[in-house]
């Protein structure tokens, strides 16, 4: 049975943006950014996700993990870095359609911090907030049908991938498959999801803006969950897609250099021979004189080698 949600204009708008924003990245060749702004951001994120759940280490701690730094800190917080660093790490190989990838994601996510990590829950739970009941999740009996369900609508849905994986973190909050761990797991599954489609998800900071907005995204789920559809759990996650979007642009809407436009060619064409036109057919706003200094440079840092002469040149990645 597919969720139930309506589409607003303000989900419209949001949408339109999305669209237009991810095609400036794509245009400035930012779907796969520099491996300093991938790491600032995978920081970011994962800051901003386990800080929802209450993690007390800051972006310096965490990036001192991901150097295999020593750190000093509760040993709680700093296991669950080390287990958000290493799925991360893992998302390209995860199958956001596959409940089994669905259950290891968790696994890793939680090892050494719950019982069973990666086994749905055994037993009933409720969400309370300050004296009061908030939710009540789906008792543990409905969970294999349930999870069944949404990976279903997952993987055979028609409606946009945008609005598809806002609704598939909203159902894993409501559903609450596992003893800990769901709002996490939701989230990191919208961006798995996401940059399968979109390669750019895979660094884009969104969780930022939803740390930022923890108190709305914790009412939009209880309005949600009131309503009985997660209209409003989509605005605000879309929302919060769009102006990470934007500050990804603010930061990075600047001329590539030469070693920038080589990484990012070298990631496109990782095993195939190419040429100087195809290199420019990546670079379509650079002359032929640059493409030149720029492959140049790469066979001078044994990035690339050159094979023939002229028009009959070849290159190939070390």
């Amino acid at each position: 049975m597919k969720p139930l949600y309506e589409i607003t204009n303000s989900i419209l708008k949001l949408l339109t943006s999305i669209s237009e924003q991810l095609g400036q990245v794509n245009a400035i060749h930012m779907d796969r950014p520099s491996p300093e702004l991938r790491k600032r951001n995978r920081v970011k994120t994962i800051h901003a996700s386990l800080e929802i759940e209450g993690n007390t280490l800051s972006e310096e701690q965490i990036t001192a993990i991901l150097e295999n730094k020593r750190v000093l800190g509760p040993k709680k917080d700093v296991q669950e870095v080390v287990n958000a660093i290493e799925v991360y790490d893992m998302l390209p190989k995860l199958n956001p359609n596959s409940m089994k990838s669905f259950l290891k994601a968790h696994k890793m996510l939680m090892k050494g911090l719950v019982k069973r990590p990666g086994e749905l829950r055994k037993k009933s739970v409720g969400i309370v907030k300050g004296s009061k009941v908030a939710h009540i999740a789906p008792p543990h009996a409905n969970l294999p049908y349930l999870m069944k369900e949404l990976f279903e609508y997952l993987k055979k849905g028609d409606d946009p991938i945008l609005i598809r994986s806002s609704v598939v973190h909203y159902e894993i909050e409501f559903i609450h498959p596992f003893s800990d761990g769901n709002g996490r797991m939701g989230r990191l599954w919208q961006t798995l999801i996401l940059m399968k489609e979109y390669p750019v998800f895979e660094y884009l900071p969104f969780e930022t803006i939803i740390k930022q907005r923890q108190e709305q995204y914790y009412r939009v789920l209880e309005i949600s969950d009131k309503q009985g559809k997660s209209t409003v759990f989509i605005e605000f996650i879309l929302q919060a897609i769009d102006e990470s979007l934007s500050e990804l642009l603010k930061v990075t809407n600047r001329n590539f250099t030469a070693m920038e436009r080589i990484e990012y060619f070298l990631n496109l064409h990782s095993t195939a021979d190419f040429s100087r036109k195809d290199y420019m057919d990546v670079f379509k706003d650079i002359s032929s004189s640059t493409a030149s200094r720029d492959l140049r440079t790469a066979v001078e840092q044994n990035l690339i080698e050159k094979k023939g002469d002229r028009r009959l040149t070849r290159y190939r990645r070390l």
